[in-house]
């Protein structure tokens, strides 16, 4: 008994400790996007434009299952709200190749950039994808990890309140 009380302080205080040091702005970085230009991440929320964050990869089907989820609605929300998603790939050196095919293939309207050294991963302190980010102007206004379907309806309603 002892040991699990234990083992529930030691999971609050990582939980509380990770939440603290939660990056709540975006990081001075620059990405590559799919054609090889360099993208500075701080542009990408500038002139109050509220935009949408999403850390995936390839491997990770959670990730694919919310993009297209996102992609069904993707431009309703564009014409009502304005909002831009940038999917941004954490894939590394060794299956970076496949994003761009993917890309293609799942007919994603996103702005994809590419993350292969998980520096900003690791800048958003985020330990797994998908993660999901709402930004206006650099600062973090929203953030979810992990995906269920029905989440983007959350993640709308959330649009809504912010581009308000």
């Amino acid at each position: 008994m002892i040991f699990q009380m234990k083992q529930v302080f030691f999971t609050l205080a990582i939980l509380i400790a990770c939440t603290i040091s939660a990056q709540n702005s975006l990081p001075d970085l620059k990405l590559q996007n799919l054609e090889g230009q360099s993208i500075p991440l701080k542009s990408i929320s500038s002139n109050d434009q509220l935009v949408i964050v999403s850390l995936w990869a390839t491997w990770c089907v959670p990730c694919k299952n919310e993009l297209d989820a996102i992609a069904e609605v993707y431009d309703d929300w564009v014409d009502e709200t304005g909002v831009k998603l940038y999917a941004i790939s954490v894939d590394d050196s060794r299956t970076m190749r496949r994003v761009k095919p993917l890309v293609n293939g799942k007919g994603w309207d996103y702005e994809v950039l590419l993350d292969t050294n998980s520096e900003l991963k690791r800048k958003l302190n985020a330990p797994t994808v998908p993660l999901t980010l709402l930004v206006k102007n650099n600062k973090i206004l929203y953030r979810h990890s992990g995906y269920t379907p029905g989440a983007e309806e959350e993640l709308y309603e959330k649009i809504k309140e912010f581009s308000e």
